[in-house]
């Protein structure tokens, strides 16, 4: 059995490895505008973007959503698409 270079066991690893979507408040959008792009990211239901728009307004900022990073990056260019901040982590 031949072993992986090294880089490319970190690529996969990276890849695999959970990330999260954090979406920060602001003071343009409104809080409707804010649930329909969480509905149309993270594919979820008008109550539970709701609570996420919520918890954004309430304390700042929220995880809006954790999974693999190739989702993460599409989740946010989708906030982003209405000029929402957001931030991706590991």
């Amino acid at each position: 059995m031949q072993e992986k270079p090294l880089e490319e066991i970190e690529e996969i690893t990276d890849v695999q490895t959970p990330a999260k979507v954090i979406l920060f408040n602001d003071d343009v959008h409104t809080f409707e505008e804010v649930i329909y792009q969480l509905i149309k990211a993270i594919r979820c239901d008008y109550e539970k973007a709701k609570a996420l728009t919520y918890q954004v307004h309430n304390y700042g900022k929220a995880i809006v959503y954790s999974g693999e990073l190739a989702r993460c990056i599409e989740v946010s260019s989708i906030l982003e698409e209405i000029e929402l901040s957001t931030q991706i982590e590991y």
